[in-house]
């Protein structure tokens, strides 16, 4: 049997990590697999020698993938050349769909018999539901990280759906401690965000909420994990904080979880973290004002990821306006010291964990057979 030769393209961090554990699994399975591709650091741990470097298309948003387009765009037709150019077994793409799914659709055009598979779905059941439908056109099969999407893409007519669950759930020896008892714990999280945006504008709204706590209480730390893409912003929007945080770096990030009392969080897979933690929290976010436009394309009634796997809005959420000091000091008090708002949080972090282990422990594992199979037919 001929080794299998897998294209894969991550766009951002978040895929370079997931491929990476990808490849591993890959490799465990078929030690004599083939590698090339799009990825950062994590993925040439693995032996992966990328294209080009991954921070030339690590952009979000609208603003910024806007003033990188034209090197976005060569940097598609580069992607898209070198497959057809290598013509691999199987086409995997991670996330990023603004870089990634337009590589898919090149690729499909000039070599329809290319299987080509998304390794996490889009957004399709929150905003801009046409996605999954088009979809169908150039991919086979799309690997679900969230256990509801299977049901979303069947619902809006997307291509074959699995769900192969999220990759924190291979972690969870890491979140867990032996009791969601936090009775001791003292700490309260803030997470500013992972992009540059998000930290300069949520930082100095957190601030302002925290001053307005320490009025009334001074009994609890106030615990920052750092990114290193965001350091020198963070640092620089924290001078105007009325107390100074203790710093942690991403190693230490979930021993901070583990023992944490409560969170502040920007919306994302943060949220996920602290839900498996057990940590409560008040989540923010906010967007630039021309992505705020585009609000009314959104169709589900809640951004945060636990409410979501659950289809429960427990974790308040505060967006755009409605993100102000006085209202995330008004959601973490009770959060802060016994509460039935706290206690709720933690009965439904233990319906999210049951959720996302649905799929089991190994995602990547369950991803890796089915790119396999895929693969399978490209040879044939």
């Amino acid at each position: 049997m001929s080794a299998p030769r897998i294209f894969v393209v991550a766009g951002e961090a978040s895929g370079d990590q997931l491929g990476a554990a990808l490849m591993r699994a890959l490799r465990a399975a078929r030690p004599e697999a083939v590698f090339t591709g799009v990825g950062g650091e994590a993925m040439a741990r693995e032996g992966l020698v990328s294209l080009f470097p991954l921070e030339d298309i690590a952009v979000m948003g609208l603003i910024p993938v806007l003033a990188r387009l034209p090197r976005l765009v060569w940097r598609i037709a580069q992607t898209a050349r070198a497959i057809v150019d290598q013509a691999p077994d199987c086409l995997v793409i991670i996330d990023a769909p603004d870089f990634t799914h337009r590589v898919a659709r090149r690729v499909r055009v000039a070599r329809p018999d290319l299987p080509i598979v998304d390794y996490v779905s889009p957004t399709v059941w929150a905003w801009r539901p046409g996605r999954a439908r088009a979809m169908r056109d150039y991919v086979d099969c799309l690997l679900a990280l969230l256990p509801f999407e299977p049901q979303a893409h069947d619902r809006l007519g997307g291509p074959r759906c699995v769900y192969v669950g999220h990759p924190l759930v291979e972690r969870l020896d890491e979140l867990t401690r032996p009791s969601h008892d936090r009775g001791g714990a003292r700490s309260l999280l803030v997470l500013p965000g992972s992009r540059l945006a998000e930290v300069r504008r949520m930082t100095p709204i957190y601030g302002e909420a925290l001053e307005l706590l320490l009025r009334e209480r001074a009994d609890f730390e106030v615990v920052i994990p750092v990114a290193p893409n965001v350091e020198k912003t963070l640092l620089r929007e924290l001078r105007g904080w009325p107390m100074t945080p203790r710093l942690i770096g991403q190693a230490e990030k979930f021993a901070a979880f583990r023992n944490a009392r409560a969170a502040l969080v920007t919306s994302g897979v943060a949220t996920l973290e602290l839900a498996l933690a057990g940590v409560p929290m008040a989540v923010a976010y906010k967007v630039s004002r021309a992505e705020s436009l585009l609000r009314f394309l959104v169709k589900v009634d809640s951004i945060v990821l636990p409410n979501l796997v659950i289809g429960e809005n427990i974790v308040p959420e505060f967006l755009q306006e409605a993100a102000t000091p006085h209202a995330l000091a008004e959601a973490l008090r009770p959060l802060l010291r016994e509460s039935a708002a706290r206690d709720a949080q933690l009965a439904a972090f233990k319906r999210v964990r049951a959720r996302l282990l649905e799929a089991g422990r190994t995602p990547s594992v369950r991803a890796a057979d089915i790119i396999l199979e895929y693969a399978s037919r490209g040879r044939g």
